[in-house]
């Protein structure tokens, strides 16, 4: 991969973790779907991915980046603090803004009669990947292979559960077994363009790389606190989630600092 351009890279580290979607679903097409404790614990692992990378692999990332700009004054734990309220913000706003809806929790956002069912649950989906390939493109482009692969790697790993819960989901809601696998794989094909965006990003100015990578783990905070952690809650599995969420958070550690 020598010689590749870090904007390259991040669209193709994103594309690679967000293949892992399809991978993660494939058991619905060949055994019986798992039950819901063992989807909680997966999901679990998933937030702790999530939780780990938005911590080693962007804040940090990000407050070295400031300090070798602006020294050690206080204006690089501002930019990161303003960064990552206005990642968790934007994802936020599209949350309300956008007509989707959960697997548990039912419709949010706007209603929209006129929309199908499925296009809810695509919509949903497509608010809590964006931001994954988001900050796997942010790493690329702010520290090329070294910087992004172990979050592409972390981000992959947490992508496969995710594909399988989604998949499930669907399959529960009377959708054929190819089709449940389908639509799952699709959702994970919007993280490539959040990382084509980030790399690009943060490649055109090393002024914005800092902002970038706190937005992008602001970003990826949201859809834990929101979005992950509620659902692995609700079902009475809090114990095989927070095992599962320990695990994925010192995999995640051990794969940044082994491979960064």
């Amino acid at each position: 991969m020598e010689g590749v351009s870090p904007v390259t890279l991040g669209f193709l580290g994103s594309l690679a973790a967000g293949s892992m979607t399809a991978i993660g679903a494939l058991p619905i097409l060949i055994s019986k779907a798992p039950d819901r404790a063992v989807r909680d614990l997966a999901l679990g692992f998933a937030a702790g991915v999530m939780l780990a990378a938005s911590f080693f692999s962007l804040i940090i990332p990000s407050l070295e980046a400031s300090g070798l700009r602006y020294g050690g004054s206080v204006l690089p734990a501002a930019i990161a603090c303003a960064s990552i309220l206005m990642g968790i913000g934007l994802v936020a706003l599209l949350n309300e803004r956008l007509p989707h809806e959960h697997f548990e929790q039912g419709r949010e956002g706007p209603q929209a009669a006129s929309l199908r069912r499925i296009w809810l649950f695509i919509i949903a989906i497509t608010i809590h990947n964006l931001p994954e390939g988001l900050a796997v493109g942010v790493a690329f482009g702010a520290g090329g292979r070294e910087g992004g692969l172990p979050l592409a790697i972390g981000i992959g790993l947490q992508n496969a559960p995710e594909g399988l819960a989604v998949a499930v989901a669907l399959l529960g809601e009377g959708y054929s077994r190819w089709r449940s696998w389908t639509i799952a794989s699709l959702t994970g094909l919007v993280e490539p363009l959040g990382g084509l965006l980030g790399a690009g990003v943060v490649s055109m100015s090393q002024v914005l790389l800092p902002w970038g990578l706190a937005f992008a783990a602001g970003a990826m905070l949201y859809v834990i606190s929101h979005e992950i952690i509620p659902e692995t809650h609700r079902s009475g599995h809090q114990n095989k989630a927070t095992l599962g969420l320990s695990v994925g958070l010192v995999l995640m550690l051990f794969l940044d600092v082994s491979l960064g």
